[in-house]
């Protein structure tokens, strides 16, 4: 049986301290709690156990693997084979095998300029065994003719693992699984951290507390350069707003709509039913870790004429629900910050996904668990993801990022 969520914790010392319970740090926790060579203790400290407003609820959940980057598309593929063999990863026999929807991402290039970069991506892509193909306008209109493309060059399209998975029952199973292994769970936030001789002796909670510990994991999400800068560590990594929508529609389409990314930068796939949208505010900068407010103009601004140019059918189209999720946006390449620091090696980074972080939960999880118990990764090698480009201002390179 699974341990209880606490207010405070039950020890005042712990091996590892994860700062954060979201998908990222029960990826951690959990992965730590199935190590072998682990036999630590682990703290999980979550400041709104309810999750109602991080990043991992208002995630749209999907995977693919067009990227440019080969670390990118490895990371993705090992996710995808965990998410079929999901339930042979626990002792339970009642794990429910994870829902899945492969339609794809379709990537639509409306310039020269960005085909060719499809072009080479989708080469790319074969050679690490994807399954991309990229698609003349008349081969995209045969296969979904409900687009037009009278200004699309060319598409490129995945149906090979690529589309929409069920990560709220991987997160759900995660955070239970670890907790039915010893991890502790507690509602809490940590507002210092102890550093001596750049080394961490532990946390301070806003109870007051103070915990020792031996290993500190940054999965704070969005608030991420808030817990580095508790250290001097100057994070790249900053709050920025995505807006979501799902909508009816007064004609449905006789098919699954891949995850389209229209050239305007609005994305739309099928979402049971219905139909879910989002985008990137024409105004994309940083805000504060709680501000979830809406532009009431983007819909009707951007969104919907985009959608009615790309697909007539949404034409007339009713909007059913909207959020405002965040992306923890890493300013300095948009990719994962992964790993201790060269200094303060006991300080390990979880950060930066900028909107891909729930499918590469079970590869960072497993390779932080990896670092930590052993000092060096043992199956992916997320080594280029580590923090010391940032200190170098060397960016790792990904073309394909949404």
């Amino acid at each position: 049986m699974a341990g209880p969520i606490l207010q405070s914790p039950t020890e005042a010392s712990y091996d590892v301290v994860i700062v954060g319970g979201a998908m990222m740090g029960s990826s951690v926790a959990w992965w730590l709690s199935r190590e072998p060579g682990f036999d630590g203790s682990v703290l999980v400290v979550e400041r709104d156990p309810s999750y109602v407003r991080s990043s991992t609820v208002a995630s749209n959940s999907c995977i693919r693997q067009q990227f440019s980057n080969e670390l990118n598309t490895r990371i993705s593929q090992f996710t995808a084979d965990f998410i079929r063999t999901f339930p042979e990863w626990f002792e339970d026999s009642d794990i429910p095998s994870l829902a899945t929807r492969y339609f794809g991402y379709m990537y639509l290039a409306d310039t020269e300029a960005f085909a060719s970069t499809l072009r080479v991506n989708q080469a790319l892509q074969a050679s690490w065994g994807a399954g991309t193909q990229i698609l003349s306008p008349a081969e995209i209109s045969e296969a979904f003719p409900f687009y037009n493309v009278d200004d699309i060059v060319c598409g490129s399209h995945n149906v090979v693992d690529e589309g929409y998975f069920d990560g709220g029952t991987i997160f759900d199973t995660w955070r239970t699984h670890a907790r039915k292994n010893g991890v502790e769970y507690c509602t809490n936030e940590v507002i210092g951290i102890d550093l001596v001789n750049n080394r961490i002796t532990g946390v301070q909670l806003a109870s007051d507390e103070t915990i020792a510990c031996g290993t500190v994991v940054n999965a704070a999400g969005p608030r991420a350069a808030l817990v580095a800068a508790m250290i001097g560590i100057d994070l790249p990594v900053e709050p920025r707003k995505r807006y979501c929508f799902t909508f009816d529609a007064a004609e449905p389409l006789d098919r699954a709509l891949p995850l389209t990314i229209d050239p305007t930068g609005v994305h739309c796939r099928s979402d049971g039913g219905f139909y879910l949208t989002g985008c990137t505010p024409d105004d994309d900068r940083a805000v504060e870790p709680d501000d979830h407010a809406i532009d009431p103009d983007v819909w009707e601004d951007k969104i919907w004429p985009a959608l009615a140019h790309r697909i007539p059918a949404f034409e007339r189209i009713k909007v059913v629900n909207r959020w405002v999720g965040h992306y923890s946006f890493n300013t300095l390449d948009q990719n994962a910050i992964v790993g201790p620091h060269p200094t303060v090696e006991n300080f390990v980074f979880v950060n930066g996904f900028s909107g891909h972080g729930l499918q590469q939960s079970p590869a960072m999880g497993r390779g932080v668990a990896e670092t930590i118990t052993h000092g060096e990764y043992r199956s992916i090698d997320l080594r280029p993801l580590g923090f010391d480009r940032v200190l170098a201002g060397e960016p790792f390179l990904e073309r394909a990022v949404i």
